[in-house]
């Protein structure tokens, strides 16, 4: 049981970050408060309502599952209670002009075939040379960086080890991603195809080092659907976290984080209402960039530039023409121009690749929910955009302009979905921008451009005693996993600093495990 003697701990914000945060102190014995703006939890991890039907109108993939796994460990609970859980056998479905497709899954060798079939025994060869390296990259960084406190350049070198520079160089931190993958693929749709794995950090691969091609290990290790979408793990973290002891009260705004006279600690948080909050630690689950204007201060731009937006339209379609995984990408026919539009020129890009996810399919492309082929099924599209949603305000001609230039990228790549004119919910930048305060319509934080980029990034200590950070735009980087690893993070350096691991070890009870 929590004591009553316990100090409250405050959480600003119920994304992943401040529902990891959360269970993690809950299950530590703490008495704890998540204020969260919204009418429900999931930050990012966000469900949108159109034509009577919910979609997933946010992150659409689940990776890194031994993050949540060793979380929900702390209150002997599994991911898999309560919620239902597909590893998939297919990773992604890819198009390029003309209908040319290649699949990759889950298993390397079923990939290395299907790349060899597609582009020859080259390309399927230096597949083989490129997931060794990314797993490589991966098993040096774990460890010593993703689920460790905030390094810098010399104390990471230090983690690895100075006697391996062997291990270091692996690392190719001053190495582009597309430069790096030069040395592998010898055909440039499979360049584009890997190169995507930068976007998934909000950068463009002409400017994010090669260390970003662990993403294609952590894809490998684990791929995995989520029964009623993404947003139901949310919920069932909340869940889980209430069941700990933890309350939440949501559509309550925080004006102001509040310090003492000195400016030295923090004293609590004052709502939009006006009500004032007392608290000796708080943890702040929202953009870095936002913690100024909170603190008082300016609000100032992540340090290493902002990381891309997008324009999203969710909404029921009829697709035909080529078959859709559940998640498929149709890509552009010159990646370079896509990304100096958006980071050179900030103006949304001519041509854009696509990412569609498929919400009624399976992994493989199945429909999993009993309409037959060729009826309307829920459709998630995605193109990425400048993070301008603070400085520009997206009318409808230029939404259509987006739109028609997804359509006509589409079609060129063998795909007719019929605009999701009907029922459609389309969030640009600036809307993204009006959800995330400080964001601009960022997505990820900072963007990783350049070697330094993952050590710009803020750690779990805010700038006041007391106050900690956590979510996508700090340590360890963006994406549902790595974000609740920085909950934890904060949290653990929370009750480090109060000098206690824990007060005791709690399990969730039977109400912490309802979907409901």
């Amino acid at each position: 049981m929590v004591k009553a003697d316990t100090p409250k701990i405050v959480i600003i914000g119920a994304g992943a970050g401040g529902l990891a945060a959360a269970i993690a102190l809950g299950a530590a014995g703490y008495r704890v408060l998540v204020l969260e703006a919204a009418a429900g939890p999931g930050g990012k991890l966000r469900q949108v309502i159109t034509a009577g039907q919910a979609y997933d109108a946010g992150p659409t993939v689940l990776t890194m599952k031994w993050v949540f796994d060793a979380l929900l460990a702390r209150c002997g609970l599994r991911l898999e209670d309560g919620l239902g859980l597909t590893r998939a056998d297919m990773i992604a479905r890819h198009y390029w002009k003309g209908g040319a497709c290649l699949d990759l899954f889950a298993d390397p060798e079923e990939s290395r075939r299907a790349i060899g079939d597609f582009a020859g025994a080259r390309n399927a060869e230096g597949f083989r040379r490129f997931t060794e390296d990314s797993a490589r990259v991966f098993a040096l960084l774990r460890d010593s960086f993703i689920d460790a406190a905030r390094p810098n350049p010399v104390s990471l070198s230090n983690r690895i080890g100075l006697h391996r520079p062997g291990a270091l160089f692996a690392l190719q931190p001053f190495t582009t991603l597309w430069s790096a993958l030069g040395r592998y693929f010898p055909d440039p749709r499979l360049r584009q195809l890997f190169g995507r794995y930068a976007t998934y950090c909000g950068s463009s691969p002409f400017l994010s080092p090669a260390t970003l091609m662990l993403v294609a290990h952590v894809e490998q290790d684990g791929l995995w659907l989520v029964e009623g979408g993404m947003h139901a793990l949310a919920r069932r973290l909340a869940a889980i976290a209430e069941g700990l002891g933890v309350t939440f009260r949501y559509g309550a705004s925080v004006r102001t984080i509040r310090g003492d006279s000195a400016g030295r600690a923090v004293t609590g948080v004052e709502l939009e209402s006006g009500q004032f909050i007392p608290a000796s630690q708080v943890i702040y689950n929202g953009d870095a960039a936002a913690l100024g204007a909170l603190l008082g201060q300016p609000a100032q731009p992540q340090p290493a530039g902002r990381s891309l937006s997008a324009l999203v339209v969710c909404g029921p379609a009829r697709p035909r023409g080529v078959p859709l995984a559940h998640h498929t990408v149709f890509f552009s026919d010159n990646y370079r121009d896509e990304f100096e539009a958006i980071f050179r020129h900030g103006r949304p890009p001519e041509d854009p690749t696509i990412y569609l996810c498929a919400q009624d399919r399976d992994a493989c492309g199945r429909l999993t929910t009993g309409q037959a082929a060729g009826e309307a099924e829920r459709l998630y599209a995605l193109m990425n955009m400048p993070a301008d949603g603070d400085r520009r305000l997206y009318q409808e001609s230029d939404i259509e302009r987006c739109l028609t230039a997804m359509d006509r990228r589409l079609a060129a790549n063998g795909l007719t979905a019929g605009r999701l004119r009907s029922a459609q919910i389309v969030t640009t930048p600036d809307r993204f921008a009006a959800l995330y305060p400080g964001s601009g319509g960022a997505l990820y934080g900072g963007a990783s451009h350049g070697w330094m980029a993952s050590f710009s990034r803020p750690g779990s200590r805010g700038p006041l005693q007391g106050l900690y950070l956590a979510g996508g735009s700090v340590h360890p980087g963006p994406g549902v996993p790595m974000a609740a690893l920085s909950g934890k993070l904060a949290a653990d350096r929370l009750m480090a600093d109060m000098g206690s691991t824990g007060r005791s070890r709690l399990a969730a009870t039977a109400g912490g495990m309802s979907m409901r």
